[in-house]
């Protein structure tokens, strides 16, 4: 009786089982709809207030930039090495001192009671690119042309001949970290072109009277001067 008994509750729970209606399988060609389809989401605002555009840090933060990436040195330091040996009209015309810097910086000099530049100027942008000039000069004297050793920001083996695409990605690559903090892989796809165009260009300088540097040398100098005034070197 009782084995009866288990036999029919058993084909019981089996019928019931076979009864339930299995569930539809997610389809393939499912997409998301629009936020203003679900509930409660008919009406969204959107923000159209103004947003502020990119903006540059305090001067001083640019000059402790400089001053790590192109090899630590104090500013008194910097300064001598940036006026260089004093022999040439070069040398003398390169840089002259932070004094004369400092002002047009946007740098307070509570000496004579000025106070801190709090908008960027035409002249302001033009002391930065002169003073990031001078590091790329003196960098690519040092570690391109003299080929002094430990190398500060050129730190890698020159091609005997100009090189390929391929092997100027690998030594551009070293630089755009260097100044830009990240691959030039994750750049924008047309960066190693525009950058490879201005390599050869700067790199046809011929050895006339007053150029400081000459092929490659003045090519990797040139790509110095454009990643040390890229707007993603001086804006956040």
């Amino acid at each position: 009786m009782r084995t009866c008994a288990l036999s029919l509750a058993l084909a019981l729970a089996l019928c019931v089982g076979c009864s339930k209606t299995p569930e539809p399988a997610p389809t393939a060609t499912s997409t998301p709809g629009k936020v203003e389809d679900l509930p409660g989401h008919e009406s969204l605002r959107h923000d159209t207030s103004h947003k502020e555009g990119p903006r540059t840090l305090s001067a001083e933060s640019y000059i402790r930039s400089y001053l790590f990436l192109f090899g630590g040195l104090s500013p008194i330091d910097t300064q001598a090495a940036l006026r260089g040996s004093g022999t040439t009209n070069q040398d003398n015309t390169l840089f002259d001192s932070w004094n004369d810097y400092l002002g047009a910086l946007g740098v307070p000099d509570y000496r004579d009671d000025i106070a801190r530049s709090t908008q960027t100027n035409a002249l302001m942008l033009a002391a930065f690119e002169r003073i990031g000039v001078a590091l790329c000069d003196r960098a690519a004297e040092r570690d391109l042309k003299i080929g002094t050793t430990p190398a500060i920001v050129f730190t890698f083996q020159k091609t005997t001949t100009l090189p390929t695409r391929a092997e100027f990605d690998t030594r551009f690559d070293v630089l755009h970290r260097r100044f830009l903090g990240y691959p030039a892989k994750l750049a924008p796809t047309d960066r190693g072109t525009r950058f490879f165009t201005l390599f050869t260009n700067a790199s046809a300088t011929g050895a006339d009277a007053g150029v400081r540097l000459t092929g490659q040398d003045a090519g990797w100098d040139a790509v110095c001067y454009g990643l040390i005034r890229h707007p993603e070197f001086h804006l956040y």
